[in-house]
């Protein structure tokens, strides 16, 4: 399996950025699409964007689609995840994921999980 630890949340307004960053170590990052998960309190985890593998393909949750952008660079093991015009509703703890399968919004699915890092924004 592959260990991944989140780093880039914080506060910020909304309207504002931030990109988030996950590292990954252990198997071949290159075996494993990607995701980005978020849970905010009292909610269920939510899928919110995917790549596979190569970075050619990428998927999104409609609320963030024009808004989140997720990018990955396999030499330096790393996915990120840009997030511009936050919205208050954007306020969670953000997971990195991975997974061998192609079903990339169904958390069950992936093997790994990061510990999640905080994003706060307020109105």
């Amino acid at each position: 399996q592959v260990q991944l630890v989140e780093s880039g949340g914080g506060l910020v307004q909304a309207g504002g950025s931030l990109r988030l960053s996950c590292a990954a170590s252990g198997d071949t990052f290159n075996r494993y699409n990607m995701g980005w998960f978020r849970q905010a309190p009292g909610k269920e985890r939510e899928f919110v964007a995917a790549i596979i593998w190569s970075g050619s393909t990428t998927s999104y949750k409609d609320s963030v689609k024009g808004r989140f952008t997720i990018s990955r660079d396999n030499a330096k093991n790393m996915v990120y995840l840009q997030m511009n015009r936050l919205k208050p509703e954007d306020t969670a703890v953000y997971y990195c994921a991975a997974t061998k399968t192609i079903y990339y919004s169904d958390a069950r699915t992936y093997e790994s999980w990061g510990q999640g890092t905080q994003v706060t924004v307020s109105s």
